[in-house]
């Protein structure tokens, strides 16, 4: 490891980020400082005793971004909307992508990973979206756009995009929410082919990107472990488990009426039109190895 090579890692407690800063820290190739707001959080405290540097600061306070990014040959770089009991502020994102790609920037960071989601930029092709079908998702999609072609023009030596497909720890497949502990109630279509990921496999393909710059320089990775139907994944989730369980295709009243939230329901919708970008073999043919659902569902049962 080079004393002087120092890598920023933001949203660091996280999935992406935490994800991130783990496989930098099991590799030891790299320093590892992560950003946080407060260093005495669970998470922050974890990654600190595995041996990263905490930097305290915001997203939406750039001198900190500046402080945090000074002598570093790398920044991991993610933001999302601010989910509260409230409701989804997507006011901030944009902003806070810009504030750390200028801080980046301003202290001569070489090399720049950012993750967003699969489709982003795919999105205004999907049926129904010239037609305002989906402006309850225009906020959400074009701001993570709007991040992604920053990165892409900002003058970076080396950057990277990762656009992640759906996480297998999702709270949809998750059985402790099925309807009555077994049935998968979803307005999802049964056939509907799903990319899906683990996050820890999020964090080893930026790892690789902050590894191998120059490889993954210019690269947009739709990024996929696996591509299942929900009708796979419940055959899944039942041999792995060892009980049985069931998909139950429903309209989004019924979803409702089941307990689902209104606009979860609806936006889950989305799917069943989006396009599947994210593939396995295209992580495998970055060197990648990332896991299927079946490999993933074994590990984590297998977690003490």
């Amino acid at each position: 490891m080079s004393l002087n090579d120092v890598v920023l890692v933001t949203a660091a407690t996280g999935r992406q980020g935490g994800a991130t800063a783990r496989a930098l820290l099991a590799e030891g190739r790299t320093r590892v400082r992560v950003l946080v707001r407060d260093p005495e959080a669970p998470n922050a405290r974890a990654l600190k005793a595995a041996g990263a540097e905490v930097a305290v600061g915001d997203l939406d306070a750039p001198a900190s971004l500046r402080a945090a990014c000074a002598g570093t040959r790398a920044v991991f770089s993610m933001q999302s909307p601010i989910v509260s009991a409230t409701g989804v502020d997507f006011s901030k994102e944009r902003q806070q992508g810009r504030n750390l790609v200028e801080a980046a920037l301003a202290e001569g960071v070489e090399t720049f990973v950012h993750t967003a989601t699969s489709g982003v930029g795919a999105h205004r092709q999907v049926e129904g979206w010239a037609e305002g079908r989906w402006k309850s998702h225009e906020d959400y999609w074009e701001n993570k756009l709007a991040t992604c072609e920053l990165v892409r023009t900002a003058g970076f030596k080396h950057w990277t995009v990762i656009l992640p497909s759906t996480f297998m720890d999702h709270a949809m497949f998750d059985p402790a929410g099925f309807v009555d502990g077994r049935r998968l109630l979803t307005v999802v279509k049964a056939d509907k082919p799903l990319g899906v990921i683990a996050p820890e496999d999020i964090g080893k393909a930026a790892a690789a990107a902050i590894h191998d710059p120059a490889k993954f320089h210019g690269v947009t990775l739709e990024l996929a472990g696996d591509v299942l139907t929900l009708a796979q994944i419940v055959e899944l989730l039942s041999r792995v488990h060892g009980k049985e369980y069931v998909l139950q295709s429903a309209t989004i009243e019924e979803a409702i009426a089941a307990g689902l939230h209104p606009k979860v329901a609806e936006g889950m919708t989305y799917m069943n039109v989006a396009p599947l970008l994210a593939r396995p073999e295209i992580a495998r043919s970055y060197g990648l190895s990332p896991m299927s659902f079946e490999a993933w569902l074994r590990q984590l049962r297998e977690r003490p």
